[in-house]
């Protein structure tokens, strides 16, 4: 399988419950490279990159994310690698 790329949005409550410093450490777990940031209009932004298993793993997590998060939707599209090494939480 070859590198995926996915660009997208979670609702619901996800800021304040450590969603995006989870999808960090996700992320890192399963080697998968790009960003996650906080909206102002409350949602989650993110572009995970990497092998297509892995991406479609931390896709699903994306679903549940952290124990105090209540996840209402995830709206992720695949888009053209962007070629991001590493995983950041942007600010």
């Amino acid at each position: 399988m070859g590198r995926v790329c996915l660009h997208g949005f979670v609702s619901g409550r996800v800021q304040g419950v450590y969603y995006r410093q989870s999808t960090e450490q996700q992320a890192e777990r399963l080697g998968v490279d790009g960003w996650v940031r906080n909206l102002a209009d409350g949602r989650v932004e993110v572009l995970l990159e990497g092998e297509e298993d892995a991406v479609r793993e931390l896709e699903r997590w994306l679903c549940d994310g952290p124990a105090d998060a209540e996840v209402s939707a995830v709206d992720v599209q695949e888009v053209p690698a962007q070629g991001i090494t590493g995983f950041i939480v942007r600010r």
